[in-house]
């Protein structure tokens, strides 16, 4: 049978159609590499990173990235939460900037749903594209907080609040968090595929990073991420070995950064300073107008509005915002929103614990990321980070891995990341 023409070109139509999803498929992923190198320039809001998810949801559409109908309860909690801000927002509607923080909700919402769809295929040549990006990003964000923290180029002290690294962003302790996927990354890299000398400089370029961000709370993320990575990757290594490596890599992990945080050390302000930050509660943090004393108001508020009292409100009564992301989604967003994040963050947790060990060509980026939201979760204890961008990118990330893998599960295609080579004949590794 003959194939019909495209009358404006003069070729097969089915011809056409495969020149115009190969082309949007690789603007796509260009857009996405664009979008996740700018994640870490936040100095303004909106940032142009807010700019250029507009364009990859454009993209997305044009290139028709499916949604796939396991991510609906990904959406529907999305949603709830939502309506529980809308709920909370008609007391304070009148007012610019809570509408400016509930169109932030919107916007994050609609991020999750997105990388979750990006990544429900297992797309391997899109998750190296998005892991390439995240580290360059990271990388920059970290380089260019040392820069300025030690002065070495004129004019860095812009990038420099008092006494503590935050890079490209406006708050350190949301740009300490924000390098701790990709340090997962990067470390899981070396200790299932070997020693690569720009994956070493990476990594002490990051931890370092990390420690001068002087964020007890990135450091305590950072701690308990990468102890639940680790506690991963030796449950599933396939023999003992691999367990072996694994346990020897992380021992010589922790020595480099036992050897850069002794060489930081040696720094006098850097000293005095680690000293000082090393307390579990500062002066603002419990006592009189503590931040953390003033939680105590919470509950009574919580069971007084059902609706929550709106963006902004718990501050403007108390001094300060509750740092609690869980206290937060109550206050903010009602008991509908609250328990619509409670049960997302619950569901999100245990989602991912169901497929972390089952084999396939993502499993180390769904290990890192489960990982990392394991510590963000835990961190949420202690500050707000209902807005941040990179928890979305984790929420969508888990959901649409958890998908592909699902979705892999029911064919036989499916192979461990450990690139571990096969002893015997040919039929034999076959069957493996």
């Amino acid at each position: 049978m003959t194939q019909a023409l495209n009358p404006a070109v003069g070729i097969p139509e089915g011809e056409a159609r495969g020149g115009y999803a190969a082309a949007a498929q690789r603007l796509l992923n260009f857009v996405l590499f664009i979008t996740v190198l700018t994640s870490s320039v936040v100095l303004v809001e909106p940032s142009p990173h807010d700019a250029l998810m507009c364009v990859l949801l454009l993209m997305c559409v044009g290139a028709r990235v499916r949604f796939d109908r396991k991510l609906i309860p990904l959406l529907v909690l999305l949603i709830v939460w939502l309506m529980g801000g809308f709920l909370s927002l008609i007391q304070v509607g009148d007012q610019a900037k809570p509408i400016q923080y509930m169109a932030t909700s919107v916007y994050l919402a609609i991020a999750a749903v997105m990388f979750a769809c990006l990544f429900s295929d297992g797309n391997p040549a899109r998750l190296a594209i998005m892991r390439r990006a995240y580290i360059i990003a990271a990388l920059i964000a970290s380089a260019a907080g040392c820069v300025s923290f030690f002065h070495l180029l004129p004019g860095a002290d812009l990038l420099l609040p008092p006494d503590r690294v935050r890079g490209t962003f406006k708050d350190p302790n949301v740009y300490g968090p924000f390098l701790i996927y990709p340090l997962l990354l990067l470390i899981i890299g070396l200790m299932t595929r070997g020693v690569r000398l720009g994956s070493l400089v990476a990594v002490t370029v990051l931890l370092a990073g990390l420690f001068l961000g002087f964020s007890r709370g990135a450091w305590g993320h950072f701690a308990v991420s990468a102890s639940v990575c680790l506690i991963i990757l030796v449950t599933i290594a396939p023999n003992a070995h691999m367990r072996t490596r694994i346990v020897l890599f992380s021992i010589a992990i922790a020595a480099v950064a036992v050897l850069l945080l002794t060489a930081l050390l040696s720094v006098g302000f850097i000293h005095d300073l680690f000293v000082e930050r090393a307390h579990v509660f500062q002066s603002y943090d419990v006592g009189p107008g503590g931040r953390f004393t003033e939680q105590r108001h919470a509950p009574g508020l919580i069971l007084d509005h059902p609706n929550g009292i709106g963006p902004f409100s718990f501050a403007s009564m108390f001094g300060d915002d509750p740092h609690n992301v869980y206290i937060q989604s109550f206050v903010v967003y009602g008991w509908l929103g609250g328990a619509a994040y409670l049960t997302l963050v619950a569901t999100t947790l245990l989602l991912g614990l169901r497929v972390l060990t089952v084999p396939s060509p993502w499993q180390s980026y769904l290990i890192a990321a489960y990982a990392t939201f394991v510590g963000e979760a835990g961190e949420g204890f202690v500050i707000d980070s209902d807005h941040w961008r990179h928890f979305f990118l984790l929420l969508g990330l888990i959901w649409g891995l958890t998908t592909a893998t699902v979705n892999l599960r029911r064919t036989d295609s499916m192979r461990p990341m450990f690139e571990c080579r096969a002893v015997g004949p040919p039929h034999q590794r076959q069957k493996r």
